[in-house]
């Protein structure tokens, strides 16, 4: 017996941008659910702000007049938004083991929309932490210099920052079969901002180091919020790089998370 997905004649073109908001908001209704997740959430900015500047703060040197606050908190923002975007393939992965994704694919919506609207809610929460290690380290004494159009920059990295990590967590999360090994993820997003300037300068990292840390996306992402935050010069083509790696990163999974899902989901 099969199950027909298509349209009834007559009947009523389904409205694409309404499936993505009510997919939405059963994605973020069941993160709300998940208690200690959202408690992560909600503490590791403010933790991670306090630990870097309280404990680490006077032992590194930047290798600059900044203080460590000023310098740190562009990492920090990446630190907590790529953590929970690269999460964001779990729920892919839990709708999958549940049998839910075979469910969606006998309703008349979107092949794409499943997958789409966990990127959207993980760009919800994730701004929302991002914002939250922002007030952290105001209070902690961070002194931006940044006007309006810089603020909106800057959301504009981050929200950019936090798609394209979302979409690889997709792909991951359509790859594994267990959310344990989705959540796995994350670990591999965590590394690589510890490996880049983000924390310390390049120079002071040894220098079988330096190359990749000075050819990896999270370098030139942080001295792009350093510039826009600080009002700092960025150096030429520091922009344009971040744009390739994002976009780029974008283009190559997106189109390859679709493919999974139409293959995998129903797995």
């Amino acid at each position: 017996m099969t199950i027909p997905t298509g349209i009834p004649a007559g009947a009523a073109r389904p409205n694409r941008l309404n499936e993505l908001v009510l997919l939405t908001q059963r994605a973020l209704r069941r993160e709300f659910r998940q208690v200690d997740g959202l408690l992560v959430g909600v503490a590791l900015p403010i933790i991670l702000m306090c630990a870097m500047v309280g404990v680490f703060g006077r032992a590194i040197d930047t290798g600059t007049t900044l203080t460590y606050v000023d310098y740190v908190t562009p990492a920090v923002m990446l630190l907590c938004a790529g953590y929970g975007a690269a999460t964001t393939g779990v729920g892919i992965t839990e709708d999958r083991r549940l049998g839910l994704t075979q469910r969606f694919k006998t309703l008349p919506i979107a092949g794409w929309g499943l997958p789409a609207s966990q990127v959207v809610a993980s760009v919800l929460r994730n701004v929302c932490a991002t914002g939250l290690a922002v007030v952290a380290a105001l209070i902690l004494g961070f002194s931006p210099d940044a006007d309006v159009v810089d603020w909106l920059l800057v959301l504009a990295v981050v929200v950019g920052f936090v798609v394209t990590i979302a979409w690889w967590s997709v792909v991951w999360g359509l790859l594994v079969k267990s959310v344990q090994a989705a959540g796995a993820f994350s670990f591999v997003v965590l590394f690589l901002p510890y490996v880049s300037s983000a924390f310390v300068p390049v120079e002071s990292l040894p220098g079988f180091l330096q190359g990749f840390a000075e050819h990896q996306p999270t370098t030139p992402l942080v001295e792009l919020l350093r510039g826009l935050l600080l009002g700092l010069p960025v150096a030429d083509g520091t922009a344009w790089t971040v744009v390739a790696w994002l976009v780029g990163g974008s283009v190559v999974a997106v189109p390859l998370a679709a493919v999974m899902f139409r293959r995998r989901g129903q797995e």
